[in-house]
């Protein structure tokens, strides 16, 4: 009888299982890796993984370094990963993410691209609610006055925040806005932090906003995903639990577009 090649529990074919422990591997190894190495942080025998480091090498998705003596990704690995490069969309990636962020919370969820130093709704999901925050989709918006805008800031290099800074200034949408770089300052530190940036009233009054950034495999902000709502009923318990709801699906989010997220 032939020997089983899967996982009963899964149905994951072990041997692409393994192949893809190898390529993960290497990955993360840009010197390269000898086959003990290999081995080792793939957790499989040495001939195990020597059997599938050659397969692989056949198809140019490996390659062995006579000089070295180590093994490293090959061109066959990057055109795949070009093709993905080349075919992912964040709001497309997003929108099944926001679908399920709206069922949950019931609140209308929205994904910002940055557009010149300001926020762009992309797309929405609204909620069901007859009384709901609602964002224009393709409307902008000021990168303070948002949860979603102020959690991409966060994540920005240092200099480019500063020059959306220095380039829109600190205008006052309502009398909660943060205007004070210190004040801006200190909230962006705290959504580094905690992964998610919140609105109160800063925007509009009576309406909350929670936003957490989608980053790219640098770490840089690729969107913004956010619910909003009404104050009365986003109240301080429910805010807290909005929070971790809404960073968690951008870290999905994050995930699926191949990104880095936070403290990974």
């Amino acid at each position: 009888m032939a020997a089983k090649d899967t996982d009963g529990r899964t149905g994951q074919v072990r041997a692409i299982t393994r192949a893809v422990s190898v390529m993960r591997a290497l990955s993360d190894s840009p010197e390269g890796l000898t086959l003990s190495e290999t081995a080792q942080r793939a957790g499989l025998a040495a001939s195990t993984a020597h059997r599938i480091l050659t397969t692989l090498e056949s198809e140019r998705f490996v390659r062995f370094d006579a000089g070295t003596g180590s093994w490293q990704v090959g061109v066959a690995a990057f055109t795949v990963g070009a093709a993905f490069a080349r075919t992912r969309d964040v709001i497309v990636m997003a929108r099944p993410y926001m679908r399920r962020l709206m069922e949950t919370t019931g609140e209308t969820a929205n994904i910002f691209l940055e557009s010149g130093g300001e926020i762009v709704c992309m797309a929405q999901v609204e909620s069901r609610h007859a009384m709901r925050a609602l964002t224009r989709v393709g409307g902008r918006t000021k990168m303070h006055w948002s949860g979603a805008g102020k959690a991409m800031l966060a994540h920005m290099r240092p200099e480019h925040a500063k020059r959306v800074i220095e380039e829109h200034g600190l205008p006052r949408a309502t009398p909660r806005t943060l205007t004070d770089l210190d004040a801006l300052a200190e909230a962006l530190e705290r959504a580094r932090r905690d992964g998610v940036a919140v609105d109160d009233e800063e925007h509009a009054e009576g309406l909350r906003c929670i936003g957490a950034a989608v980053l790219t495999e640098t770490g840089a902000p690729a969107a913004a995903i956010s619910v909003s709502g009404p104050k009365s009923r986003i109240g301080d318990e429910r805010l807290s639990q909005l929070r971790e709801l809404v960073a968690r699906v951008a870290g999905e989010v994050t995930r699926e577009y191949g990104g880095r997220p936070p403290g990974s």
